[in-house]
């Protein structure tokens, strides 16, 4: 399990697993938990890619971030690291 503390939403942590680039569990601690519990339930069985490509640049309220663009970074950055 990788763990990617987020900056700049109400989320504060991003747990996910990921098996030959493909994500198989991922949980956002804090935030909304009816959208977090959804993107979450959405990307399993997304390539690391894919979700990158689809959710990164999100903004949430003119934050300039929003929890699925934090997922999309916690991925780039484990993509980074392996």
């Amino acid at each position: 399990m990788y763990s990617y503390k987020t900056h700049g939403t109400c989320s504060k942590e991003i747990q996910f697993d990921v098996e030959d680039g493909i994500v198989t569990e991922c949980q956002f601690i804090g935030g909304c938990p009816g959208n977090t519990q959804g993107v979450a339930a959405l990307v399993k069985g997304m390539s690391v890619d894919e979700i990158i490509t689809r959710l990164k640049g999100i903004d949430c309220a003119g934050k300039g971030t929003s929890c699925p663009d934090q997922l999309a970074n916690a991925l780039e950055g484990y993509k980074a690291a392996i």
